[in-house]
């Protein structure tokens, strides 16, 4: 799997007032869908977007009160790690090498409706990967992830 960071997703109560937080801390927001908020940050790219509606993309069940899933429940952070790849291709290998290395699938590689295609797992901590092709941002050879027009 690539060592790389591309993508931090924080699960937030309320979009606007973090993408006002955000915009205090002198961070201008990237072209971005509605109810998401994304910002370049160097060489990879931070996203805002509503708590349940990340949890729901993960294949988390916040509302759970079982241990069965890792990460759900009251100890789910809130948010997703990613790595943004050039590739679907890509994406089945490192979510074939995550499993191999004791991953846990919470989402099976497939096309989203923003119109990529990503898997999500956990590693034996319950800490929340998603790995991801965004046809509509770039990944430089070096591996930093650019933004792109706002789609995805």
């Amino acid at each position: 799997m690539d060592q790389r960071l591309s993508l931090v997703t924080l699960g937030v109560s309320d979009l606007e007032r973090a993408r006002s937080f955000y915009q205090a801390l002198g961070w201008t927001p990237g072209p971005s869908p509605e109810h998401i908020a994304f910002f370049q940050a160097g060489g990879m790219v931070v996203a805002l977007w509503e708590r349940a509606a990340l949890a729901v993309d993960s294949g988390i069940d916040i509302d759970s009160d079982t241990d069965d899933t890792p990460g759900s429940g009251d100890a789910w952070g809130g948010k997703v790690l990613g790595v943004n790849l050039p590739t679907t291709a890509d994406v089945d290998d490192q979510m074939k090498d995550a499993e191999a290395a004791g991953a846990e699938v919470l989402r099976a590689p497939s096309t989203r409706f923003w119109g990529g295609y990503s898997g999500v797992f956990t590693d034996p901590d319950g800490h929340v990967w998603e790995i991801a092709h965004n046809p509509f941002w770039t990944v430089t050879e070096d591996g930093r992830t650019v933004l792109g027009d706002g789609r995805g």
